[in-house]
């Protein structure tokens, strides 16, 4: 008998009707069984490294649909929108440079065991991570060409990624609809420092300016985390993917998705 409490349509929890359940809904016999060592005999920390890296590619592909949905935002002149989205995204980046910390619970003769499995898979291979980058305004279209393992799919992503319009694009446009000018380098970096200047005004400018400068300053932390535990784990010894390890990851962490934004704070 129902209850007379129960709100209608009330759907209590429980097995009765079966439609969904956790394991299904998350599809969590798909997910679990993919996770496949390559040692043999088998490597004790193989799945540790296989876990965290799958990981990883969740959170990337999570991250993409926020920062895509916060472009589009800002294009909108939703700003408030965009803003609230890349708060979730900074709190992500933070997870990204923390779960860091499983990988160096391994050993560099942990690692060893399974190494020379992993050749010539690399993380440089990552096509998620470089849609971010190519996303938050960091394009390379010289990745799709020397990169000649990646999938028709892949490639057409990528290609897509450097076709559309990036977050920087999008804060530009936004700045222009404000009436600022943004014709050039020169009359954006001014127009920014009026938006420093005369924040009762331009507020929305300058939080959207400090929001993007945080997803920069992210992702730089993660690139210089990443690099030292890689140093920790390798030392100075080439990448499983043939580039030069640690030293390519190194040259990488100046890279500044926002140089202008970066440069405002000697103008200011």
């Amino acid at each position: 008998m129902r209850d007379v409490s129960d709100p209608p349509g009330d759907v209590r929890f429980g097995e009765q009707g079966g439609r969904l359940t956790y394991g299904t809904y998350l599809r969590l016999a798909t997910l679990l069984d993919a996770q496949h060592p390559e040692s043999d005999p088998p490597a004790h920390d193989e799945l540790l490294f296989i876990s965290v890296h799958q990981v990883y590619e969740l959170w990337f592909k999570l991250l993409l649909h926020e920062l895509e949905t916060a472009r589009d935002a800002i294009m909108s002149g939703q700003a408030w929108w965009a803003r609230h989205l890349l708060s979730r995204v900074h709190v992500i980046e933070r997870v990204l440079v923390d779960q860091i910390e499983v990988l160096e619970t391994m050993t560099p003769q942990d690692f060893l065991e399974f190494r020379q499995k992993l050749a010539p898979a690399s993380g440089f291979q990552s096509v998620q991570y470089r849609e971010l980058e190519f996303l938050s305004g960091a394009k390379d279209p010289s990745f799709v060409r020397r990169f000649r393992g990646l999938t028709e799919q892949e490639a057409a992503r990528l290609k897509r990624r450097l076709e559309e319009p990036t977050l920087w694009d999008a804060f530009v446009q936004y700045v222009g609809s404000r009436g600022l000018p943004v014709e050039d380098g020169d009359r954006l970096a001014a127009s920014l420092r009026i938006a420093a200047h005369d924040r009762a005004r331009y507020d929305d400018v300058w939080q959207l300016a400090e929001s993007l400068l945080q997803h920069d300053e992210s992702a730089l932390a993660w690139r210089a985390r990443h690099v030292t535990m890689v140093e920790r784990m390798i030392g100075t010894k080439t990448g499983t993917g043939g580039s030069s390890g640690a030293s390519y990851l190194r040259g990488r962490i100046g890279l500044h998705y926002y140089p202008i934004l970066w440069e405002l704070r000697s103008q200011l």
